[in-house]
């Protein structure tokens, strides 16, 4: 016969995550910019990154929540350039 021990810690991680994942579920920071100016870009992108890091700041050492803030941020910050990016195509079209 044999043990399996852990369990209680993968519970635990799960019911984390659970938790992180409903406390991001919808708006997770409300940021403005201006679109022709890299500074306010970069200032709107670290608010985001800010917001995303309180969210999370409980479960820092749960690996699998790091891991999936990083993700988070990167895609932030994608989604804040490519908005930029749109806004000046728009812009230089009128």
């Amino acid at each position: 016969m044999f043990k399996i021990t852990g369990l209680n810690k993968l519970k635990k991680k799960i019911d984390q995550l659970s938790n992180f994942s409903q406390a991001i579920d919808g708006e997770i920071a409300n940021v403005s910019f201006n679109p022709t100016d890299p500074a306010s870009i970069e200032a709107a992108i670290q608010e985001a990154h800010d917001a995303i890091d309180q969210k999370a700041i409980a479960y820092e050492r749960n690996d699998w929540i790091t891991s999936l803030v990083e993700q988070l941020k990167e895609s932030v910050r994608d989604q804040i350039l490519e908005r930029a990016a749109v806004a000046r195509l728009e812009g230089s079209s009128e």
